[in-house]
C-alpha cells in the first residue's frame, strides 16, 4: 500500500442546496447569518427581486434589484430555480452558476419560504436539504415581529396570517427545527449540514479513494 491515498476530509463531494425557512420573526434570517460567518463552506445565494433596496442594502450583495420588465424577462429565459410573490413583491433564485459550484463542492444556503422550496425541490432533489424553523409558540412570534418596533398593527397581523399558513407546510420538509433557544438551534442546524455533507451519495471521492485501499 502507498502514501498516497487522500485523507477522508479532503474527499471530492457534491455540494448541498440547504435550506432554512421559518415564518417572519421566527429566526432564520438570524440562523442563515450564524452559519454564514461560521461556516467557510457555505454562501448565501443572492436572489433577484422587485422590492426597492432598504437602507444600507447593496445591489448583489443582499438582492439583485431588478424591476418588474427585468424579472419577467428572467422567468422568460428559464433563469430561475424558483420564485415567488410576497408581500407584493416577486423574488427569485437566479441558477447562474449554483449547478457547476454544487459539482465542485461548493454549498448554497437559501432563505427562501415553502412556495420556493417546492419548487426548488422540483428541479433538483438530489441536492437539496429542507429545514423549517418553527417559534416555540404563536405567542412568542407576535411578541418577537412586534419587538421589533419596525412595522404597524396591520402589518403585524397580516405577517401573523401568513406565518400561521406557512406553518401549515411543516410536513413538507426534511428537518424541524423549535427555536426556542437561538444557540440551540443554531447547533442543531450545523449538525444536520454536517451529516448532510457526510452522506454516501454526495461523497465523490469514495469510489477512487476505496478503489486504492482495496489495491
Amino acid at each position: 500500500m502507498t502514501e498516497s491515498v487522500q485523507h477522508i476530509d479532503t474527499l471530492a463531494r457534491r455540494g448541498i442546496m440547504f435550506i432554512l425557512s421559518s415564518p417572519s420573526g421566527a429566526g432564520k434570517t438570524t440562523i442563515s447569518r450564524m452559519l454564514l460567518a461560521a461556516d467557510d463552506q457555505i454562501k448565501l445565494s443572492v436572489s433577484a427581486t422587485t422590492r426597492p433596496p432598504r437602507p444600507g442594502e447593496e445591489d448583489g450583495v443582499h438582492y439583485h434589484f431588478v424591476d418588474d420588465a427585468a424579472f419577467d424577462r428572467m422567468i422568460e429565459e428559464d433563469d430561475f430555480y424558483e420564485w415567488a410573490h410576497v408581500f407584493n413583491y416577486r423574488y427569485g433564485t437566479p441558477k447562474g452558476h449554483i449547478r457547476s459550484g454544487l459539482k465542485d463542492g461548493q454549498d448554497v444556503l437559501f432563505d427562501i419560504d415553502w412556495q420556493g422550496t417546492q419548487q426548488l425541490f422540483q428541479k433538483d432533489q438530489q441536492d437539496v436539504v429542507r429545514v423549517f424553523i418553527l417559534p416555540p409558540s404563536i405567542a412568542a412570534l407576535q411578541r418577537r415581529l412586534e419587538n421589533r418596533a419596525t412595522d404597524s398593527g396591520d402589518v403585524i397581523e397580516s405577517r401573523m396570517d401568513r406565518a400561521r399558513s406557512e406553518i401549515s407546510h411543516w410536513d413538507a420538509y426534511d428537518y424541524v427545527v423549535i427555536n426556542d433557544d437561538v444557540d440551540e438551534c443554531f447547533a442543531k442546524v450545523r449538525d444536520i449540514l454536517a451529516a448532510e455533507r457526510m452522506k454516501r451519495q454526495r461523497q465523490t471521492g469514495l469510489i477512487p479513494f476505496v478503489r486504492e485501499l482495496m489495491g
